[in-house]
């Protein structure tokens, strides 16, 4: 006896994000400080190809051009988006200007060169930004998203600094106002040393399809 075949459905909406994710990862890279400038919103990968020690892992993957594992992914929806505001909300240059954030993050930091970063962006449809989004992180769990938090972090403004220090800042120490938090127990030493274990044993997939085969 057979199994039940499902059939493909290209409008469901799992297929619909892994279209969106699997189109950003056909995207051309660019270096991280050298964006060219371009409107609207969407979802972006960075590639960390330099010789930081705990990140040596995530540097052979992306090494020779070949950007197999981004360190953070990330999007840019428009002002309003998160609220429902509009159907018709202006996207103008916010995926630009958040990719010029983190290079100004990276550019603080003194121990990580922006020469040694990369990134690859996607303008889409703002309705599918989180669903692409989510699905890239899931398949790659980036070290910079899930073990070492804080990267995207804004300063959180004056008089709000009671806040700790994210691990990011922490390990790439540099960003003023992150200083102005309080103190973690751990050491850079300490958060280098569990980066390199997690990449060890790291990634459990670097597929870029997402969409499954009919009948799986």
């Amino acid at each position: 006896m057979t199994g039940e075949v499902i059939p493909f459905n290209p409008l469901d909406k799992k297929n619909l994000g892994a279209s969106v994710a699997e189109a950003l990862l056909t995207k051309e890279t660019h270096p991280l400080g050298d964006l060219p400038i371009f409107e609207g919103a969407g979802i972006y990968a960075i590639y960390y190809t330099g010789n930081f020690q705990p990140y040596q892992q995530i540097s052979r993957l992306n090494s020779n051009g070949k950007f197999h594992l981004p360190i953070y992914v990330g999007k840019a929806v428009p002002a309003g988006a998160r609220m429902g505001a509009s159907l018709k909300l202006t996207a103008e240059k916010v995926l630009y200007k958040r990719l010029k954030e983190h290079a100004d993050s990276v550019r603080s930091a003194s121990n990580l060169n922006i020469e040694d970063f990369y990134c690859r962006f996607l303008v889409v449809d703002d309705i599918w930004i989180p669903l692409g989004e989510s699905l890239i992180i899931a398949r790659f769990t980036p070290i910079w998203n899930s073990l070492i938090d804080g990267f995207g972090n804004h300063n959180p403004g004056k008089g709000r600094h009671a806040g700790m220090r994210p691990r990011w800042d922490v390990l790439h120490p540099g960003r003023g106002w992150a200083e102005n938090l309080r103190e973690r127990s751990e050491t850079a030493a300490e958060i280098a040393q569990d980066a390199e274990t997690y990449l060890k044993g790291h990634p459990a997939c670097l597929s870029e399809q997402f969409i499954e085969a009919e009948g799986e």
